[in-house]
């Protein structure tokens, strides 16, 4: 709270940019020690509006005008809001309140840390324990007799950043393995991320070798040749190295750098070309400027778009996942993946392969899953990435943000492919930049458990699970055949676009349409209740009487559900558009 100047602010206007708001709201301003809270005037509605300080982007100060000072806050998920204050020096009070308030120093600082951690203490126990890796592991045959988890990196003591509990290659010694991490950046050796029960190839990954101009290592060399003998059958792996080809060539003048084919003879080298995360955090960046034009023509838009440059890496991410699944699934072959570090490009990949490879990470919980081994536990920088502290600029970029947008491109294209829909994938990129949860924050599994998040935070998960209804797709069935098996993408350019779901606030009409997929939801469910009618009519009395329902003798049973009602009213307009 000493970061507060002013906690309460008058007759202050507010104009949500992000709804399309176009008239100014009147009401008053308060600040709390983790949100800002606007309630309007209006008796009638009282409506108040809570900002999370954590989601607040940048705060900026337009030049003062004759009707008072401004304020426009730009929140992570891209929602813009105008402040009018009518005096400058309370306008000066809150600007500095929020700029501080919006940049905490110090884990403690932050949402999910700032109550009573003894409160719900066995629900919040409980919470973290919905979770289980293991479990997936087991799902997928692991460990077998080519896959074994291995206690060298118990105590984190081979490398830091990596998760405590691994699988690796039966044939990798400890020697082997610790041999192996000291020849990769960071420490960071061959694991087992993905094991395809149907062809016994594997996805693993690790980070770039320190191999400079010349250098190589016996470990790391029988390390991949460990990860090939894996995969019975096949004679060699692909090290997929997810940068562009350049980039790598210029880290070996850092005494790191890419495998030498001369000296790891079971390998087929493939560079990808992901870019770095600056380039991605600038791209980032004139896409928002993008979704925030105001009525802009078909060139201006078109330009912005291509100019971005974001479709471009997001195909190139895709393209990444269906060379690994192609690799895995057609092929037979296993596929070490790496960028530099081992835990951004890497991870997209990754996880963007296991989504095409596997139905069972299409659905609520198994994407759950995915996040929570390719990013979470692997290492992913969630703090530095996404702000949390106030840190580093150049260490902020849209990395999962990417592997997000991949994932709903891939629903737009498989429809029927996945149990849920866009709300599910947004609500996940609110959780990761909010810090309401302990779940998304630090920046590897050793740093949270020192930090004790389980004993001071709950996990995000059983909250989005015990919300799916909200979350589940109406166009997904188990069992088609598009559901089942592998997913083969079309990554020709036409068949990406803008995600306008979660850039593109500005347009969105008020009051808003209802989307197709919650039509759809609505008629499902007048489906059933009309399916539940019929057979009520159907079934037959002793003495050969039917029950019969007369349409409003019985509201719960006969009348379609209310939304269903006004979805029947509206669907003219939403065919006409």
């Amino acid at each position: 709270m000493e970061h507060i100047r002013t906690p309460k602010v008058e007759n202050v206007r507010i104009l949500d940019r992000s709804s399309g708001q176009r008239k100014a709201t009147v009401g008053t301003l308060y600040l709390s020690a983790t949100h800002t809270i606007f309630v309007e005037n209006n008796p009638e509605t009282r409506k108040e509006t809570w900002v999370l300080h954590s989601m607040v982007n940048t705060v900026e100060r337009p030049p003062t005008s004759p009707a008072g000072s401004q304020l426009i806050l730009r929140c992570k998920d891209f929602r813009i809001f105008q402040l009018l204050i009518p005096q400058e020096r309370d306008c000066l009070d809150v600007h500095a309140s929020l700029v501080r308030l919006s940049r905490p120093e110090k884990y403690s600082e932050l949402y999910c840390l700032s109550f009573n951690p003894n409160v719900n203490k066995e629900e919040r126990e409980e919470s973290w324990n919905f979770m289980d890796l293991m479990a997936d592991y087991k799902r997928m045959g692991v460990p077998n007799n080519l896959w074994v988890t291995t206690a060298a990196n118990s105590e984190y003591r081979v490398c830091d950043t990596y998760p405590s509990e691994l699988f690796v290659p039966k044939s990798a010694t400890p020697a082997i393995i610790v041999g192996s991490s000291r020849f990769r950046s960071r420490g960071r050796f061959p694991a087992l991320s993905y094991f395809h029960q149907d062809t016994l190839a594997a996805v693993c990954r690790c980070s770039q070798p320190l191999s400079g101009f010349s250098g190589r290592c016996q470990e790391d060399e029988m390390m991949l040749q460990a990860v090939m003998k894996s995969n019975p059958g096949s004679d060699y792996i692909y090290v997929v190295d997810t940068r562009p080809k350049l980039n790598a060539m210029a880290n070996r003048a850092a005494g790191k750098g890419y495998e030498n084919e001369d000296h790891y003879t079971n390998i087929k080298l493939q560079f990808i070309g992901i870019e770095n995360i600056h380039v991605m955090r600038s791209s980032q960046q004139k896409i928002i400027d993008v979704g925030e034009m105001r009525a802009p023509s078909m060139t201006d838009f078109l330009w912005g778009l291509e100019n971005s440059g974001w479709l471009k890496h997001i195909k190139a991410i895709v393209d990444a996942g269906v060379f690994i699944s192609k690799a895995v699934a057609d092929e037979g072959i296993s596929v070490l993946v790496h960028c530099s570090d081992g835990w951004d490009r890497t991870a997209q990949a990754c996880s963007v392969a296991s989504i095409l490879l596997d139905p069972y990470y299409r659905t609520i919980k198994g994407l759950m899953l995915l996040i929570e081994r390719d990013w979470i536990s692997f290492g992913h920088k969630f703090s530095h990435r996404y702000a949390h502290l106030d840190g580093d600029p150049k260490e902020v970029s849209p990395v999962i943000d990417q592997f997000l947008e991949c994932v709903w491109q891939l629903s737009e294209q498989f429809p029927c492919a996945f149990e849920f829909n866009e709300r599910f994938l947004i609500a996940i990129h609110t959780h990761v930049y909010s810090c309401q949860c302990g779940t998304f924050l630090g920046n590897c599994q050793k740093e949270r458990r020192d930090m004790r998040l389980r004993e001071r935070s709950h996990s995000v998960w059983p909250q989005l699970w015990k919300d799916r209804a909200e979350f589940t797709n109406p166009l997904y069935k188990a069992e088609l055949s598009q559901t089942q098996g592998v997913l083969r993408p079309n990554t020709t350019p036409y068949c990406f676009k803008m995600w306008k779901g979660l850039y593109n606030h500005v347009e969105k009409s008020t009051p808003p349409r209802q989307s197709p997929a919650d039509f759809l939801s609505a008629m499902r469910e007048e489906s059933q209740q009309l399916e539940e009618e019929l057979t009520n009519h159907q079934e037959v009395a002793p003495g050969g009487t039917a029950h019969h329902h007369h349409p409003g003798s019985n509201q719960e049973d006969s009348s379609p559900d209310r939304e269903a009602n006004h979805v029947g009213e509206d669907r003219g307009s939403t065919e006409e558009d």
